[in-house]
């Protein structure tokens, strides 16, 4: 039988975005718990009901979604352990979505997303996976490329503890290819590739794909023009 019911936390300063929001959720057995007007409300509601989700916009008053981001997923006594973070944005070149990732957010979701989309979204990075469609990362990697003088220490790892076959994983990830097209690409089953990228996540203490997906930049694995060292 199904675990125990999926709690979230809705983040948004526009009352009509919240509540088409919940609809859809509660429509679907996921519980919301707490709504926020801004970023403050947002960090007391996450630290008051310990949510599985926050669906949190970026541009609220008082204190945006990056700084609520940070304050939940960071150290200190907002941290909330568990809790994964998909921000909302009206553009999916929005500029401050390199900032949420560094910040932990575990993925995006557009808000003209359909009710499917949504549900499958937030069930998806309650499942501890992460959600970054390939034309968003694409677009983050072309701006972020852009920007030499960007801190590239934030996830700074060794990769030496990483097999040839996991760094030709992490190298196609960061493409934004998903576990199924990597498996097509890589002549692998699906589950042999979830392994992979389980184990790459394990060894480089990284909280999901996203975190990944930022590593392997910064790192220099791979160039916005494509995986180093592939053909």
């Amino acid at each position: 039988m199904s675990g125990p019911a999926l709690r979230a936390v809705i983040a948004d300063d526009q009352a009509l975005v919240r509540t088409g929001f919940g609809m859809i959720l509660a429509a679907d057995g996921i519980e919301v718990v707490a709504e926020a007007a801004d970023g403050a409300e947002a960090v007391d509601a996450v630290r008051r009901t310990r949510p599985d989700v926050v669906l949190m916009d970026i541009r609220m008053p008082r204190m945006d979604g990056i700084e609520a981001t940070r304050r939940i997923l960071g150290g200190g006594t907002d941290r909330s352990d568990g809790t994964r973070v998909v921000i909302l944005t009206t553009y999916d070149l929005d500029h401050y979505v390199y900032a949420a990732l560094t910040a932990g957010a575990s993925g995006f979701l557009l808000k003209d997303v359909t009710p499917e989309h949504l549900v499958a979204a937030v069930r998806l990075v309650r499942s501890g996976d992460a959600l970054l469609a390939p034309t968003i990362t694409r677009r983050l990697i072309e701006r972020f490329a852009h920007h030499e003088e960007s801190p590239r220490t934030a996830l700074h790892r060794d990769l030496s503890g990483l097999t040839p076959r996991e760094l030709e994983v992490l190298r196609l990830l960061a493409t934004g290819l998903s576990n199924a097209e990597l498996a097509e690409r890589l002549f692998l089953s699906p589950t042999t590739v979830k392994t992979h990228v389980g184990r790459i996540l394990s060894k480089l203490d990284l909280r999901d794909r996203v975190q990944a997906v930022v590593l392997a930049y910064e790192s220099g694995l791979i160039s916005p023009q494509g995986p180093s060292g592939s053909g």
